[in-house]
């Protein structure tokens, strides 16, 4: 048993990585709730939509295993022609090589040593690990751990799409950050990530077509001034679900970093789409299956899922087969529904199925996922890895 505390922490690439599959197939109705669901079918339609599209524009996809943390999940995406994976955090990096997945770019920057000495260590062991900066400081650090560990690091500059969370500034401040990275053997300069978190889930389809053409457009054009100045720039990647159909039109752009498109969540359903007034070219395909458990007054039914079953940072769980139900946190353990009018009659026992609210924290507060295949059994448990993997 481990008890130093790197030991601990590296504990967390032993969990299972691999399906664990079942002795004998288990009906949906007979799995224990709340339960982590994945309709099969819809996931590999998803995943195949995805590749369709982008292949008609010859954009690359490095989709983010932040969202699902399952390597089973990371491993499909490469079969079907991801030319990486995304990680947001070094130690969700660890579990995904772990598990022998090889070209990992971690999409946010480190500024502590022992960070920089476990970035270092895992580039070491591996085909393809690259990693954001966006401080010169930052990066010294970076090729001294490199060094170090004997290996040459590839990092990308992470471009600040003037939303204020990581990355460094436009124009002249990147380029003179690209140039100190120059500077240093221990380093190499692969190219830029510019990620406009702030604008996916804007609900106007217009003007959020609209922003991304014009984030786009800056951040090439410091592209354009970091390769006059003489630096390659092997690789532009961003964007995400909520603009995946408008950054692959954006010529320079290699590849998107879209996570959600997987599964997709109600968060993501309820912003419009071209015409339409849902996201609808991905269809859902992760549930968390509640059971009804009581019903105290008239108008209203109880189910065991709660904050510990739902991400409760946006919208609320969504009751995908039966419309007119309306889902409210009741605690811990408990949310409630609400009959409004035209509601089907609900049951103690009834399992009903919910749409996922938030999709990647939603997943965080489970170990398995219950991938339902298309006979309606569940003939595997998918575990969720790097669930927790938050430093």
């Amino acid at each position: 048993m481990p008890s130093s505390l790197l030991a601990l922490l590296d504990a967390s690439a032993q969990r299972p990585l691999a399906p664990v599959p079942l002795e004998r197939p288990v009906a949906v109705d007979a799995v224990p709730t709340p339960a982590l669901l994945v309709d099969r079918p819809a996931m590999e339609r998803n995943l195949a939509r995805m590749v369709e599209h982008l292949a008609r524009t010859g954009t690359g996809l490095r989709p983010h295993a932040k969202m699902h943390k399952a390597p089973v999940v990371a491993r499909r995406q490469l079969e079907l022609g991801a030319i990486g994976i995304c990680c947001a955090k070094v130690s969700e990096a660890e579990v995904m090589r772990a598990a022998g997945i090889e070209r990992i770019l971690i999409t946010s920057p480190v500024a502590s040593a022992d960070k920089m000495a476990r970035v270092a260590a895992l580039a070491a062991r591996s085909e393809d690990v690259r990693i954001v900066v966006d401080d010169a400081g930052a990066v010294r650090g970076l090729a001294d751990a490199a060094e170090h560990a004997g290996t040459r690091l590839k990092v990308l500059v992470d471009l600040d799409p003037r939303m204020g969370r990581t990355g460094i500034a436009l124009g002249q401040p990147a380029l003179e950050l690209v140039r100190v990275i120059a500077d240093l053997p221990a380093l190499e300069f692969s190219g830029l990530q510019q990620y406009a978190g702030h604008i996916m889930h804007l609900p106007d389809a217009a003007e959020r077509r609209r922003r991304a053409r014009d984030i786009a457009a800056a951040g090439l054009e410091t592209r354009d001034l970091i390769i006059a100045d003489g630096h390659p720039v092997e690789v532009f990647t961003g964007g995400g679900t909520g603009t995946f159909d408008m950054d692959c039109e954006e010529p320079g752009i290699t590849d998107i970093q879209a996570g959600s498109y997987v599964f997709m969540d109600e968060e993501y359903g309820a912003i419009a789409q071209g015409n339409r007034s849902r996201f609808e070219f991905f269809e859902p395909a992760l549930f968390v299956l509640v059971t009804a458990i009581s019903r105290p007054r008239a108008g209203t039914i109880t189910v065991d899922g709660g904050y510990k079953s739902f991400a409760s940072d946006t919208v609320a769980p969504v009751a995908c087969d039966l419309p007119g139900l309306r889902y409210h946190f009741a605690g811990d353990e408990h949310g409630v529904l609400q009959f409004l009018e035209g509601a089907p009659e609900v049951a103690l026992g009834d399992r009903i199925r919910m749409v996922t609210p938030h999709c990647d924290p939603t997943i965080n507060l489970h170990d398995w996922m219950l991938p339902v295949e298309a006979d309606g059994m569940v003939h595997e448990l998918w575990p969720i890895s790097a669930r927790g993997c938050s430093w």
